[in-house]
């Protein structure tokens, strides 16, 4: 598993916050979507990996995110119970 923190851009006053450290087991890229625990799928803008660092330290990578439009077919998985709905 890859750990990651997930930076959202908050295009709307331009600014950049940091929403939480989570995993991965294949790294996203940028113009992929993602899933997060809090239930709503964003668009992967960028991935900055750190040089040096193992995920047993810390995190690896930050995912620079923005959250997917609301009409697009991606942003209608929620309530996706990632547990229950994904596992074999």
């Amino acid at each position: 598993m890859l750990k990651v923190i997930l930076v959202m851009h908050d295009l709307e006053h331009n600014d950049y916050y940091r929403m939480n450290k989570t995993y991965f087991e294949s790294m996203p890229v940028a113009g992929q979507y993602i899933y997060n625990t809090d239930a709503n799928a964003y668009l992967v803008e960028e991935v900055v990996s750190f040089a040096g660092y193992v995920s047993s330290k810390g995190a690896i990578a930050v995912i620079v995110v923005t959250p997917a439009e609301k009409d697009l077919p991606v942003s209608e998985i929620y309530g996706l119970d990632i547990e229950e709905d994904l596992d074999d």
